[in-house]
């Protein structure tokens, strides 16, 4: 059962558990929720009002689409086309951080798709918001944080960001992957890899059959699904990355990530990983950058191989690096 602590003073008893979440969802309110991948801000996937009350929290803009969650192919098929192949990935994958982008049926508003004709929706594994929907509807969640910064992995990253905009937190503890889900356009040919995530995209193929197109062409006007916008995830501080420690200048004053722990760690030293096991670096990745982004003090990260799960850290880091 999550905690739930409220973050408005006109409520007078602060909620206590995943049926009074559910209750200020269902009444149009918005709140940050667990799920396996990180903390996402909820609303009412249906309500247009509710969702609009998100992309103001966020400072989120409209041409930027949301992920609808559900907990059950039921309801799955009420909000989203379900083709063969998509039958496929949701037997191979769900619940899991596997977004699918369909064609939407008439039950989602187009404030969710930025107008498109096609809906990103996921069934996600974390047992408390997938009770949280079951007691309430289609939940529409972007991450939890303000538009564009590093992304939450626990409640009191949200509360910290969102606390007064936000009518409640629910809390679910740590999130285990620690980055957003694999996102797949089912509706092109090739089926596209719109953004890598925990599944890497050769575990999709295999069930498909199929190749996917793994770097498609972003309209940054007009993007097909989250997470695709040149700049996002970023912290306040400079953020540099590196392959190698050479790649550092010799000079450099700031905080240093690197994948594994190295041999005899210096001050500002840090590693996301004992040996260097790519789903613990993914899993610690947004929540280290967040806690050396208070320092105030430039950052350098190792990058890893762009293959499987690094796949996905590369594209974080790259979205997340500072551009000159």
């Amino acid at each position: 059962m999550g905690r739930v602590s409220s973050m408005r003073e006109d409520f007078k008893r602060p909620p206590s558990d995943i049926l009074e979440a559910a209750d200020f969802i269902v009444r149009g309110g918005i709140g940050g929720v667990p799920t396996e991948t990180v903390y996402g801000l909820a609303a009412d996937a249906t309500n247009p009002d509710a969702v609009r009350k998100i992309f103001a929290a966020k400072g989120r803009p409209f041409i930027d689409p949301l992920i609808v969650h559900v907990c059950d192919m039921r309801m799955a098929r009420e909000i989203a086309i379900f083709t063969p192949d998509a039958e496929k990935l949701a037997e191979a994958f769900w619940p899991g951080p596997l977004t699918m982008v369909l064609k939407k049926t008439p039950a989602i508003p187009d404030i969710v798709t930025a107008g498109m004709d096609t809906v990103a929706v996921r069934m996600p594994s974390h047992p408390v918001m997938r009770s949280l929907i079951r007691a309430s509807k289609p939940i529409a969640a972007p991450s939890a944080n303000p538009f564009g910064y590093v992304s939450p992995t626990t409640a009191e990253h949200v509360a910290s960001m969102l606390g007064d905009k936000i009518d409640f937190v629910l809390d679910g503890g740590s999130c285990a992957c620690g980055i957003e889900s694999t996102i797949v356009m089912m509706t092109s040919a090739p089926k596209k890899l719109l953004r890598p995530g925990p599944i890497p995209p050769e575990d999709i193929e295999k069930v498909l059959g199929e190749s996917l197109d793994i770097s498609p062409k972003v309209n940054e006007a007009h993007p097909q699904a989250p997470g695709m916008l040149k700049s996002h995830y970023s912290p306040k501080s400079r953020l540099s990355l590196f392959n190698s420690p050479g790649e550092i200048p010799q000079n450099f004053q700031g905080n240093i990530i690197y994948l594994a722990r190295p041999g005899s760690p210096k001050k500002n030293e840090y590693w996301l990983s004992e040996d260097g096991d790519l789903k613990e670096v993914a899993k610690n990745l947004f929540a280290l950058i967040r806690r050396l982004d208070k320092t105030g003090l430039d950052i350098y990260c190792q990058i890893p191989q762009r293959s499987g799960i690094g796949l996905a850290i590369v594209d974080r880091l790259d979205r997340a690096r500072t551009k000159d």
